[in-house]
């Protein structure tokens, strides 16, 4: 039988494994090349913009998007080495997201502290 935690416990124990970017990194490591993954609802991007330069990909399709060997790759999942930035709302499901994502050998996935409404208070690029 597997052991039973809560959500709170959960993402603490899946955030050991990664190397969290703050907006200003995550920024960064976009002008390097890393590909910023947006997972935000459709109302969320609507209302508050879009990360410019950031890559679409609804949550329940972000496996399937960035498995570099699966058939429904987006054309940037290129290589497993790819660094990939997760960004959500707030910083809580794109810890889960990343997490996933390693466990498809993207080793290099890690995610955005306090997700896009950081990056916004950070005064960081927001199209419309």
């Amino acid at each position: 039988m597997s052991e039973r935690v809560g959500i709170d416990e959960l993402l603490e124990r899946v955030r050991q494994e990664l190397d969290r970017v703050e907006p200003k990194d995550a920024f960064e490591a976009a002008a390097d090349g890393a590909l910023l993954v947006d997972i935000r609802y459709a109302a969320l991007r609507e209302r508050d913009g879009l990360i410019p330069g950031a890559l679409v990909v609804e949550r329940n399709e972000l496996e399937w998007r960035l498995d570099p060997q699966g058939s429904h790759r987006a054309p940037e999942a290129v290589s497993h080495d790819l660094r990939v930035v997760v960004v959500c709302n707030e910083g809580y499901a794109s810890s889960l997201a990343a997490v996933s994502l390693r466990r498809l050998g993207l080793h290099r996935a890690t995610d955005l502290v306090g997700g896009f409404q950081a990056w916004k208070s950070a005064g960081l690029p927001v199209a419309r």
